[in-house]
């Protein structure tokens, strides 16, 4: 929340030119200062007014007041047997045959998220079976393969928002902090173009990277999950709307290269995003759909990733409240577990997440593994 209260005070400043001078009496009015970059500016305030009217549209009104979220549903990635097989092909030159059925790894999920960052998850699936969770400053992490748990977890944020309306803002917030207020991104105009009856405004964000690496196997979760960090988005914008209709994005250093298209109601409530990825490993299209019950809030979100006989799909059920209380999460790690510290239970999950990486890379899933190293 004081995210969001930050920007709605600062913003009108920041697009407002800065005071001149005033001339001497009798003297000549000194020429108004140029805009270094007026297209940059105008790719600035315009992704600024897209992610308001993201923030009206996908999300918006009908989550005010509600404070949790249960998620339930399933992950899965799956590799045939073809697949398999052609990857020992091309890595022995032909010498040796492979003789596999395939790969496949699913997870279930059962989870409740409030907005404030307190939260239960249960995870069970070939990654092992897992138990978080978190109230206030304290909570744990329990495994049950391992018969485990530490109660060191990630401390809770300061000031946090209370409601998922103000959470999505404050997640719009931090896109606002990488692409228009940090000086990572050089931002441009692009042009227009006609769609479907509309005039679509493109805006381009670039931060050059490092180029792609084929021998770097590990990177560590920071790289992982912040490579939309850096790297070239172009947005192609409904000039009257300001909502999305085309996203496309790369880093060349991560191997990420995707295009999304994006589908809405008459109520601004996006539907569907189709996908045309190329990112390495994964090239192939994809899709994301989500449904709403009759009050605007959304009851289901799924979607799937294929390339050739590979395959990454989710499909979650949604169910939001105004009433779930915090002592919902009053459980405690199951009676006989043994006490370890953090690092001792993230190092045992790790390497046996770290064999089932393994697994899917020598299957011909290109995906870099998560090193061991402690935070």
């Amino acid at each position: 929340m004081s995210k969001f209260l930050t920007l709605a005070l600062t913003l009108p400043l920041a697009l407002q030119a800065a005071p001149r001078e005033a001339a001497p009496q009798g003297a000549p009015a000194k020429p108004a200062a140029k805009v270094a970059n007026p297209g940059a500016e105008v790719a600035r305030r315009t992704l600024v007014e897209v992610l308001d009217a993201v923030n009206a549209g996908w999300f918006g009104a009908p989550y005010q007041g509600v404070t949790a979220v249960k998620m339930q549903g399933s992950l899965g990635i799956s590799l045939s047997g073809a697949a398999v097989n052609a990857k020992v092909d091309q890595l022995s030159q032909g010498v040796a045959k492979g003789n596999s059925k395939g790969g496949n790894v699913s997870l279930k999920v059962n989870s409740t998220y409030f907005a404030n960052g307190d939260y239960r998850t249960e995870l069970g699936g070939d990654f092992g079976d897992l138990l978080s969770q978190r109230r206030g400053d304290r909570g744990f992490l329990y495994s049950k393969q391992n018969n485990i748990y530490t109660t060191r977890i990630d401390p809770a944020e300061a000031n946090p928002p209370k409601t998922y309306l103000a959470w999505f803002r404050s997640t719009l917030n931090d896109i606002k902090a990488v692409y228009v207020d940090s000086p990572m991104f050089t931002p441009s105009v692009a042009g227009e173009e006609q769609s479907g009856g509309r005039t679509l405004q493109r805006l381009v964000f670039n931060a050059p990277t490092k180029a792609w690496d084929p021998k770097k196997r590990e990177q560590n979760m920071a790289e992982t999950l912040g490579f939309w960090k850096r790297g070239r988005l172009e947005v192609a914008v409904d000039k009257t709307t300001k909502l999305p209709y085309r996203l496309e994005f790369r880093n060349d250093e991560q191997g990420v290269q995707t295009r999304m298209d994006f589908s809405y109601d008459a109520k601004g409530h996006i539907q569907a995003i189709s996908i045309a990825n190329q990112s390495r490993g994964m090239e192939g299209p994809g899709f994301l759909r989500l449904t709403y019950g009759g009050d605007g809030l959304m009851t289901n979100l799924s979607g799937e990733l294929t390339s050739g006989p590979k395959k990454v799909s989710f499909d979650l059920a949604l169910s939001w409240s105004k009433d779930l209380q915090a002592s919902a999460l009053a459980a405690m790690p199951p009676a006989g577990a043994t006490k370890v510290g953090r690092e001792d239970l993230e190092t045992r999950l790790l390497v046996g997440l770290a064999g089932q990486i393994m697994d899917l890379q020598r299957n011909g899933l290109n995906l870099r593994s998560v090193t061991l190293a402690g935070k």
